[in-house]
């Protein structure tokens, strides 16, 4: 017996009574019973009720139901408000509602949609939108939009089968051509309602549950007759119907249902590849419609091979997809399918094609990998879906290169090796820098000349230079080319990693040695002191070194003068440390100025009265005439 009628479908029905098969309520159950749940399922109450009698449960809930089912009791228990887009006197959805633990409403259309939202019930409750899985494709689809406008934090998930809705589609379809349409199906089935009602909107449209009823229609006015079917309705029911009226309208054209049917099943199995086009997108997982009875859906894990891509930011709603069928799930209706695994293939093709002409391709690394000791082993690229592994040494041109900056970072490699059976391939990103290195270096020596300013990348600093990458070749700028002020080390004026400009000094083609300058013409301190200085001018200067001789004083940075021993004061002085120490800031005279042999000499003695004492010559004269000579380090 069945739990009620197993379909709304009245020929089925009454087909099943004569084998014995009766429909039944449930209070007529008894423990010696074997009871078929129909296809609309039921409440959780009923199941418990048919446990607790003890009786003998075949469930031919229809997967779609069932899944509606899961979602409302998980839903429920979460606790959320479950909102069913319906005729809440289905039973359909008055099982769904047996599922719901907690509150749940019913509407049927945008207009009872706005009235819940306006009564105030939702409040500020967490919602959960599903609709029954025969309601009208449109009508849902208007109700969705509302929702999102009204209901923007509701989760909303598209339960409407598949398959009826295509057979909605293509039922508009083909009302929109045809001049009349017939349903076939039972008058209290509700897919077969909503077939009428989408088509009724374009053409006279008949609603009939056998052959028998054609003979009350007026098919003589019709150029084009459109026919679709419940999916309740059996197939038998449907070829006499094809039949009938081929007769009545004398077409001698045979159309063979059998085949047309085979043909709209599209069977499903492992490793056959689908289309599927996006349905909803979630955290965790992506529905598809493959335009067959069952449903697909993607984990998040089987879009791509990016570990850290969210499905929401690789596919769309309406996007069409290709994909792998993993595992054909018929009990539940669902297909579990995989695009990440086609992207994979695809791939593959071309990282062949890619190996077989030796072009780089690009990939962005997403990890390193360790060997069994610990140690890291390399890196993990994916390009064009496919996971390529880049060992350590083939990662980087440079010895102990730290491999974290590489990952999330989009890379050229080059294919080195490829097996296409176990999906392996192994790049390496040395092999094209290498490659982009030569051709830069070729470049530069081809195009660069004395005198050109480029930005380079300071690479390393020794004692007695800077080295700067400039894009593939590297130069030196030489302690005495760093800056025009003084400094103890190179890494005073840069630091690793600076862009600076330099300008090309020398340039040796065939040793390969560039020779850079970091100094500016317009920061030469001696063409700063001549444009603003001259002799006789009375200045003050800083100390900055201490001599048996005298003492040399910072005039600007850069350019020092010398107070001889003799110009310090109208008196002899034994020991310039008694009367200056580095750090004193003096005013000085300027007394001569050498632009060729850039010197110049200060004096303090000649901003001193005329009447102190006369300074006596000593033998530290000798000493100044050696500086005068160009010893002054």
């Amino acid at each position: 017996m069945t739990l009620g009628p197993i379909i709304h479908n009245g020929n089925v029905v009454a087909d099943l009574e004569s084998k014995g098969c009766r429909a039944v309520g449930l209070d007529e159950v008894t423990r010696d019973n074997t009871v078929i749940i129909r296809s609309h399922g039921v409440s959780r109450d009923v199941y418990d009720r048919l446990s607790e009698i003890g009786c003998e449960v075949v469930d031919a809930t229809c997967p779609f139901v069932s899944r509606i089912h899961k979602i409302a009791a998980e839903s429920s228990a979460e606790g959320c408000t479950v909102l069913i887009a319906g005729d809440a006197a289905h039973p359909e959805v008055e099982g769904i509602r047996g599922h719901c633990s907690g509150e749940s409403f019913v509407f049927d259309g945008c207009e009872q949609l706005e009235n819940l939202v306006k009564s105030g019930v939702l409040g500020q409750k967490s919602l959960v939108i599903l609709a029954q899985t025969t309601y009208n494709k449109k009508k849902w689809e208007d109700c969705c939009a509302l929702a999102q406008r009204l209901l923007p934090n509701a989760r909303i998930c598209h339960t409407i089968c598949s398959a009826t809705a295509e057979r909605q589609d293509e039922a508009r379809r083909l009302a929109q051509k045809a001049d009349l349409m017939v349903i076939v199906g039972g008058r209290h089935s509700s897919n077969t309602h909503k077939l009428a009602a989408v088509c009724e909107q374009y053409c006279p449209c008949y609603l009939i549950e056998g052959a028998d009823e054609l003979k009350d229609i007026d098919l003589s006015a019709a150029k084009l007759i459109g026919i679709s079917a419940g999916a309740s309705t059996p197939a038998y029911i449907i070829k006499e119907v094809l039949r009938t009226m081929s007769e009545i309208i004398n077409n001698d054209e045979e159309f063979n249902f059998e085949e047309a049917l085979e043909a709209s099943l599209k069977p499903i199995h492992i490793g056959k590849r689908v289309q599927g086009t996006v349905l909803s997108v979630n955290s965790n997982e992506v529905y598809v419609d493959l335009g067959t009875k069952q449903q697909g859906v993607i984990s998040a894990s089987e879009l791509s091979s990016d570990p850290s891509a969210k499905p929401e930011d690789i596919v769309k709603v309406g996007d069409v997809l290709e994909l792998i069928v993993l595992k054909p799930n018929d009990q539940e209706g669902i297909v579990t399918l995989s695009k990440k695994r086609v992207d994979a293939a695809i791939g593959l093709e071309k990282l062949f094609a890619a190996k077989e002409s030796g072009e780089p391709v690009s990939g962005v690394v997403t990890g390193i990998t360790k060997n069994k000791s610990g140690n890291v082993a390399g890196v993990i690229a994916v390009a064009d879906g496919v996971r390529v592994f880049i060992p350590a040494k083939l990662a980087s041109t440079a010895r102990d290169f730290d491999l974290n900056q590489l990952v999330n970072q989009t890379v050229e490699f080059k294919i080195t090796e490829l097996n296409p059976s176990r999906q392996k391939a192994v790049g390496s990103i040395r092999e094209v820098a290498m490659q982009r290195r030569a051709e830069a270096m070729s470049s530069f020596f081809e195009n660069t000349k004395v005198g050109d300013t480029m930005t380079g990348e300071v690479k390393s600093i020794t004692d007695y230079g800077v080295f700067v990458d400039l894009g593939g070749v590297d130069g030196l700028v030489r302690r005495a080319d760093l800056s025009w002020n003084r400094f103890k080390h190179p890494s005073e004026i840069v630091s690793v990693g600076d862009k600076i400009d330099v300008t090309i000094k020398d340039i040796d083609p065939e040793t390969k040695k560039v020779a850079l300058t970091y100094k500016k013409d317009s920061e030469n301190p001696w063409e700063i002191f001549r444009a603003n200085y001259e002799q006789g001018q009375v200045i003050k200067a800083t100390v900055v070194s201490i001599t048996s001789f005298g003492a040399f004083a910072q005039i600007i940075n850069g350019v020092d003068g010398l107070i001889h021993i003799s110009q310090i004061a109208n008196k002899r002085v034994d020991n310039v440390a008694d009367v200056l120490k580095v750090g004193d800031e003096v005013e000085v005279m300027i007394t001569e100025i050498d632009p060729e042999k850039k010197r110049i000499s200060l004096s303090m003695r000649a901003l001193l009265p005329e009447n102190e004492p006369v300074y006596e010559s000593s033998e530290d004269e000798a000493d100044a005439e050696e500086y005068e000579e160009g010893d002054e380090e």
